[in-house]
């Protein structure tokens, strides 16, 4: 048999136990029991049964399997009693009364005539963590409350001797979109932000429960948690149903946004430009397509449809090179472009992605540097945002590339960006921006910023991109059936072209008559 890290339900259901466990556990939950990965992460809303469940999956590893050292733990140790040791003594006596040797009320533990026993601790009494070794399995109850330090000891701990699988079970409800919990499980990132490699990610396996995979919930509860879908949209999208969320004030609607992160389309492409740079521009661009590419291609373009690109550099390098590309004539976001290395390799992908959506009129800010304009400028991209300065010297207004945001230029974008998102939230299709705006709040100052550890590299491209819009043409001046005349000049430069050059060419102008 293929060794797998899921032991097949199909096998034991005819096994008396697993009508057992049947009878006493909700059909969201029951795969979980076989589960084999390391890290078995269990998020949901509220009363969606997942610590019920956890505690019978512990308690059923422990009466099954001889010899464990089971540490069950919170961030904070006398919570423990009245949530974790009261529960599982509980769910012992009823379902597994049998097998239980005795309960230690004092020290909080149980002991199971198999060997086995369980050990409840917080994270906070070091003293009884020191005294604690040979441990088989862990369950963190609550786990929002604990640092991703903490977690760490603990996995360095997991090394008791056994001939069954190790697991650490992780419980809690999301908080912050900015926790690690989300960052290294869901998004299964580092803390420099990297993708964790395949052997670190093949892992984990997370799972997500609301009170709706709960059929043991009382109605009356059901009644409660359903309320605040009138009451309060963006804490019953959070609490009940498990949404990530913020622990500020969102300068966006946080419950608009969280709605939508729940609809956003798959991805149409995935990729970066490859392309041969002649000192004076850019030939032979191909598309590559790749897994984890920098690139987003949410909509492809469409014959005779003008875009727009709004860029925002990584500034003193805390931020990425992003892209955003709309549809100009709809304003949808059509495509994104996202890397933390090089302003070279930025400019020449914006020169790309600009051409392949039709020559889209490109702005960037230019706060922090002018290269990537210039760069455009240099590779000879046609059409680039220009806007008007004012010169000291000469007491004349002068036309320059590029957006620059400054303390009257950033209200105005960020505020036409939020009137837009407003009515047109369905606009927004990618995972990224979206969360970005859910950590984009209000400081002290009622300043609108990034949530301290967040980034708005997104939100910003996003804005200039909406802000340029004007320089570029909405529709298409010529009727649809209209195609312009080849002259001998375009002919030739389409017979000297390659197939991407001549795809671009036949987008704009039409099947040549050759």
């Amino acid at each position: 048999m293929k060794k797998t890290n899921e032991l097949p339900p199909g096998l034991f259901e005819t096994a008396w136990w697993y009508e057992k466990l049947k009878e006493r556990n909700n059909e969201a939950f029951l795969p979980l029991f076989f589960d084999r990965h390391r890290y078995l992460v269990m998020c949901g809303g509220g009363g969606s049964g997942k610590s019920i469940c956890a505690g019978d999956m512990v308690l059923n590893r422990i009466t099954t399997e001889e010899g464990h050292n089971w540490l069950v733990c919170r961030k904070v140790a006398k919570t423990i009693r009245w949530s974790c040791f009261n529960q599982l003594v509980g769910q012992a006596y009823e379902h597994y009364g049998d097998s239980i040797e005795r309960v230690y009320a004092g020290d909080l533990r149980i002991t199971f005539k198999n060997g086995s026993q369980i050990i409840f601790a917080g994270l906070d009494d070091v003293e009884k963590l020191k005294s604690i070794y040979n441990i088989t399995g862990i369950w963190i109850e609550e786990a929002s409350e604990v640092t991703e330090q903490d977690f760490n000891q603990l996995d360095i701990r997991l090394r008791g001797k056994t001939k069954y699988r190790k697991q650490i079970i992780v419980t809690f409800n999301p908080i912050s979109i900015l926790h690690w919990l989300k960052r290294r499980f869901f998004d299964m990132r580092g803390t420099d932000g990297r993708m964790l490699p395949e052997k670190d990610r093949k892992k984990i396996r997370t799972h997500h429960s609301t009170y709706k995979d709960n059929r043991f919930l009382p109605q009356e509860d059901i009644d409660v948690l359903e309320a605040f879908k009138h009451t309060d949209p963006y804490y019953y999208q959070v609490y009940a149903l498990g949404q990530w969320g913020v622990l500020g004030k969102s300068v966006f609607d946080a419950a608009a946004v969280s709605a939508r992160l729940l609809t956003i389309p798959a991805e149409s492409d995935r990729g970066h430009f490859e392309y041969a740079d002649y000192g004076t521009g850019i030939k032979g661009i191909r598309w590559v397509a790749e897994r984890n590419g920098w690139i987003r291609i949410y909509k492809q373009p469409q014959e005779r449809r003008h875009y727009v690109i709004g860029g925002d550099t990584a500034g003193t390098g805390s931020d990425s090179f992003v892209g955003q590309v709309l549809d100009n004539f709809t304003g949808e976001q059509v495509a994104t472009l996202r890397h933390s290395f090089g302003e070279d390799e930025y400019a020449k992908q914006l020169y790309c992605l600009g051409a392949y959506y039709n020559e889209a009129l490109i702005g960037v800010e230019t706060n922090y540097s002018t290269y990537p304009v210039m760069e455009l400028e240099r590779l000879g991209y046609p059409k680039q945002y220009v806007r008007e300065t004012f010169d000291n010297y000469t007491h004349k207004p002068q036309k320059r590339y590029g957006f620059e945001t400054t303390s009257k230029t950033r209200p105005v974008i960020i505020s036409n960006l939020v009137t837009w998102c407003r009515e047109n939230m369905d606009s927004i299709n990618d995972k990224d921006t979206l969360e970005e705006m859910l950590t984009f709040v209000r400081n002290e100052d009622y300043r609108p910023e990034a949530e301290a550890g967040a980034h708005d590299d997104c939100i910003m491209a996003l804005a200039i991109a909406h802000y340029i819009r004007p320089q570029q043409q909405y529709m298409d001046t010529q009727p649809e059936t209209d195609k312009s005349g080849w002259t001998k000049d375009m002919l030739d430069d389409y017979r000297r072209g390659d197939e991407y050059d001549r795809a671009m060419m036949r987008k704009r102008w039409g099947d040549p008559r050759i």
